[in-house]
């Protein structure tokens, strides 16, 4: 695979984790992933722009990987994806190209770089305690607003911005969907929608349904063992009752991870049908 890794950077600044991009971007996946074979990322980089980025944060230099057409006119609709559990690993870069392939301006930022690097810990139990739980949700906010105002001022369009997130970063997408008005649309897929508060995740998506703000589509999988179908069923009658724009498809076959088809729990079925019912969704919502 080749991609064309241009260390674009989004403002003049000293980074403090400048060895982090590397480490979190390099070709390959994170140690606590049990890949199925690296030769499920397929997308190639012919025609797109794409490689690492660093975009300027409170606290430093944000990583992310950017993709985009190589040529055509814009500006571009603009994508948003956000991580799973595990960073910005080959197979969230690979979903980055997909988008680029079909017109976006995709961004992946790196929203744990100030807690360490996701992709050394080889057990999930650890990454979640030394670094996902360290990560505050307000943090996360401010980054994707960033984030946000990166892509608009490097070649998106103000008025066509979405977000995707997946399982971690499913979860933030929903709490995105009730903080910025300026997104057109979200697809969340396997995101927790209720989960006990603590001090850096004092909300659950399902105390937030009053505020949401984006129509935002929703996949989950029936026989998830992290995210119980009651909870699901919470969420679709409180976005229902609220009125708020919004769609829930879940898959009878599927488990969590659906879409990762780096991994056992890919399910080509409900991946392949829940892809274009987001392109749809952003589509509908003019994105």
């Amino acid at each position: 695979m080749s991609v064309e890794d241009d260390q674009s950077r989004a403002a003049p600044a000293n980074p403090p984790r400048r060895g982090f991009l590397g480490a979190t971007l390099a070709t390959g996946f994170a140690l606590a992933v049990r890949p199925v074979a690296a030769s499920t990322i397929t997308t190639d980089a012919l025609g797109l722009t794409a490689g690492a980025i660093t975009i300027a944060v409170n606290g430093g230099d944000m990583p992310a990987y950017r993709a985009r057409p190589a040529t055509g006119k814009g500006p571009l609709p603009v994508v948003i994806v956000v991580q799973e559990v595990f960073g910005v690993h080959e197979h969230i870069q690979d979903v980055c190209r997909r988008l680029a392939k079909l017109g976006y301006l995709a961004i992946a930022p790196e929203l744990y770089f100030r807690q360490g690097d996701p992709r050394k810990y080889p057990e999930v139990a650890d990454l979640l305690k030394n670094i996902v739980s360290q990560v505050p949700d307000e943090q996360v906010l401010s980054d994707l607003d960033i984030t946000v105002n990166y892509a608009v001022a490097n070649g998106g369009d103000p008025d066509r911005l979405a977000m995707t997130g997946f399982c971690w970063g499913g979860r933030i997408a929903w709490l995105y969907a009730a903080h910025n008005p300026r997104m057109k649309a979200i697809a969340v897929w396997y995101g927790q929608v209720l989960q006990p508060s603590t001090a850096n995740s004092p909300k659950s998506p399902l105390d937030l349904v009053a505020q949401m703000k984006v129509p935002v589509i929703a996949f989950y999988g029936a026989k998830d063992q992290g995210i119980t179908q009651e909870n699901v069923g919470k969420m679709r009658t409180a976005m229902d009752a609220a009125g708020k724009p919004f769609e829930l498809h879940v898959y009878p076959e599927a488990g969590h991870g659906f879409n990762a088809d780096y991994r056992p729990s890919y399910n080509a079925e409900a991946a392949t049908d829940a892809w274009q019912r987001m392109l749809g969704w952003f589509h509908k919502y003019g994105v």
